[in-house]
């Protein structure tokens, strides 16, 4: 519904907490099958299965067991979710550097796997005319609205309205608003410089 505010609460109760979906995420992460990690906790793969599925409620000594083969603490199960709201009047202003550049963090908080940058270029505004590259794994544009030039070592980019560009983020770049009406694009950076 438009207007709603969802609210995460936490369980009244221990025994109605689900654990079994952070439970399943901490074993992939770690790159461990269940009939590792069932082996490890000296437990049977399917009830590690159910225990994933929360079908099954463990006993405190199997949950302490599984969290230690995972590699995770116990109190890491029933932590809300890292998150954060920042609202387009709030988000706050960063300067990257650039002329007639305006921008913004959208990811604020404790996001540090990521950043998305909202960036109001005016016309003639850039990065200015030296090529640069920033220290993470990727770096994608998106054009809202206006055009923006990407230039990159023997190549232009054209980019408009709608168009994305993904780049190692150790391509040396810059880049400008070619037009003379305002461009505004999204930066994300990851994993974030």
């Amino acid at each position: 519904m438009a207007g709603e505010v969802r609210r995460l609460t936490r369980p009244s109760h221990p025994a109605d907490a689900r654990v079994g979906a952070r439970l399943r995420a901490a074993r992939q992460a770690a790159g461990l099958t269940l009939a590792a990690v069932a082996a490890e906790a000296g437990l049977t793969k399917g009830f590690l299965s159910r225990l994933e599925r929360d079908e099954v409620s463990p006993s405190v000594a199997s949950l302490v067991t599984v969290c230690g083969v995972l590699g995770i603490g116990v109190g890491q199960l029933f932590e809300p979710p890292a998150t954060s709201l920042v609202r387009a009047a709030e988000a706050p202003p960063i300067n990257f550097g650039g002329q007639g550049v305006r921008e913004v963090l959208l990811t604020a908080g404790a996001q540090r796997d990521l950043h998305v940058i909202r960036s109001v270029i005016e016309p003639g505004g850039g990065g200015g005319e030296e090529l640069y590259s920033l220290a993470c794994d990727v770096e994608f544009v998106h054009v809202l609205r206006g055009r923006l030039r990407l230039l990159l070592p023997g190549e232009v980019v054209e980019l408009e309205a709608g168009d994305a560009f993904t780049m190692p983020g150790a391509t040396p770049h810059t880049w400008l608003n070619p037009s003379a009406a305002t461009c505004e694009v999204l930066w994300v950076l990851t994993p974030a410089p």
